[in-house]
Formats: structure tokens, sequence, C-alpha cells
């Protein structure tokens, strides 16, 4: 299986929309600035029938460090979490 980057996904784009590739490239980045500023600020982004990007709170919790077996306390943080829409799940199964 490959893995697609950026580039490679820009570059798809590109010769299925008939765009240059600067401004694929263009648009990605202002989507992905946009996804990470509206989410950053506490809100969601959804894209019907492809997904829901958001921010998820995760508790402090205690965990191990795996070399040396002691436990080590993992502080509260913030996490982005994708959840993937109903059409996109039906296009992978």
């Amino acid at each position: 299986m490959a893995n697609v980057n950026k580039d490679a996904l820009v570059d798809a784009i590109a010769i299925k929309n008939n765009q240059s590739k600067k401004d694929v490239e263009m648009v990605i980045e202002a989507m992905m600035e946009e996804i990470t500023r509206v989410i950053n600020s506490g809100d969601k982004v959804t894209l019907t029938g492809f997904g829901t990007f958001r921010v998820s709170n995760r508790a402090a919790r205690e965990g191990i460090n795996p070399q040396t077996k002691a436990k080590i306390q993992i502080p509260a943080m913030k996490v982005p979490k994708f959840t993937a829409g109903k059409a996109l799940k039906e296009a992978v199964k």
C-alpha cells in the first residue's frame, strides 16, 4: 500500500482539475490553515459526507515509561480528532 503525501495529492488534484500545481497547493495550504484556526478556537469543521475535525480534551493520567518501567504523570492536553463521515466510511468498505 502506497503512502500519498501532500506533493502527490497536489499533483493528482492539479491533473484532475486542469489547474496549476501552485494554485492547488495554495488552496490546500489555506484549507489546512483555516481548519487549524477554527478547531483551535474550540469550534468544529464539518465537511458533509467526508468528516468532522474537532479538538478533544484528554484528561491527565498515569503512564509507564517503557524503558525504565517507572510510573510517570501524563498531563492533560488538547488533541485534534477526525471523525469520518458516512460517505467516506461507505467508500472505504
